[in-house]
């Protein structure tokens, strides 16, 4: 896949946000007619519903918004960043296999480019595992550790969009199409790493 134009750019993430949040949307929707229709007896249940919902939207649009938004003044702090990707995080994981955060970032130059590496390394984490982000300098590196399992058809789709080899742009993807362009804008490199884990080595 050759470098796409902005609009379609913007079709896919559109499109990933929405396939991301429509789940919870329609929780809520259920959940409020139950709520409509009087039934007392599945109040608990629908006040769980809810929350869960509710949380689950908030994070991912927080997230969304930072990571893919314009000129985001949230992304100069960095412990919201911080907050704001572990809270997203729990929602990719899940109670069995959760995903804990390890983030060491020295400034605010990667934060952005750390919030897509972060969503396209975690979209990889099949059953939990740690993400861990670091940056030395000029470098940042993204990557799974104590990861049991990982999805090699995905890893396999990111090493394609990078390399300009993915024939179909699909909108799983768009945190990978999207990241590509940013960073080759802004004259960075990037490399993919696969040692029994996976990651991305960002280098300015």
């Amino acid at each position: 896949m050759t470098n796409l134009p902005l609009t379609s750019i913007s079709e896919l993430i559109c499109t990933r946000i929405s396939h991301d949040i429509i789940g919870n949307i329609g929780a809520v929707a259920n959940a409020v007619e139950l709520l409509e229709e009087g039934d007392v007896d599945f109040l608990d249940d629908i006040k769980a519903i809810l929350k869960t919902s509710s949380e689950v939207l908030s994070a991912r649009l927080k997230f969304f918004r930072m990571a893919f938004g314009l000129n985001n003044s949230n992304l100069e702090n960095a412990d919201l960043v911080k907050e704001t990707a572990a809270a997203y995080l729990k929602t990719v994981g899940s109670r069995n296999y959760p995903i804990e955060l390890r983030i060491r970032l020295q400034d605010n130059q990667f934060n952005k480019i750390f919030m897509l590496g972060l969503m396209i390394v975690a979209d990889t984490m099949v059953k939990g595992g740690t993400l861990v982000a670091e940056q030395q300098d000029n470098v940042l590196l993204i990557q799974t550790l104590n990861a049991p399992q990982l999805a090699a058809d995905k890893i396999a789709a990111v090493e394609a969009v990078f390399s300009g080899g993915l024939e179909t742009a699909v909108a799983q993807y768009a945190p990978v199409v999207y990241l590509k362009e940013l960073l080759r804008n802004m004259q960075y490199s990037v490399a993919i790493l696969k040692n029994g884990s996976f990651g991305l080595q960002i280098k300015r």
